[in-house]
């Protein structure tokens, strides 16, 4: 009896991981922006992961095996958030687009403009300066 009961959480965890892997896919795959496809397929692997490794422990039990799939999970979970943070950087500094979609700098939250705002702000001024020295 106790087999039967150990099979069905265990198949019912494995399910519930296979859940957020494929909620990870879908995702990455309809999201618009790099950032919003790296947040989605991060929490969905770290969740689908992590799931699959306790549908692990139940199925194996108290073993040698058990210190190895905690050793997994733990390497795991600092290195794909990191990952994802790392690449979402990359993509924070070099993509000149996201300047309409985030706040950049310190001062842009504060003041409750958003750095597009004031990088707008300043080409227009700087369009102004250019149009008053031919005037002039």
């Amino acid at each position: 009896m106790g087999e039967w009961i150990r099979f069905f959480i265990t198949a019912a965890l494995m399910l519930c991981g296979m859940i957020f892997f494929t909620s990870a896919v879908v995702g990455a795959n309809r999201f618009g922006h790099a950032m919003n496809r790296l947040h989605a397929a991060g929490i969905g692997d770290t969740a689908g992961l992590l799931t699959i490794l306790l549908a692990l422990f139940v199925a194996a039990g108290v073993h040698f095996d058990t210190v190895k799939l905690a050793g997994i999970g733990f390497f795991m979970c600092f290195t794909s958030p990191v990952s994802s943070h790392f690449l979402c950087q990359i993509e924070y500094y070099t993509n000149p687009s996201l300047y309409k979609f985030t706040e950049r700098g310190f001062g842009a939250a504060k003041a409750g403009k958003t750095a597009a705002l004031s990088e707008a702000e300043k080409q227009d001024e700087t369009k102004e300066q250019i149009s008053e020295a031919k005037e002039s």
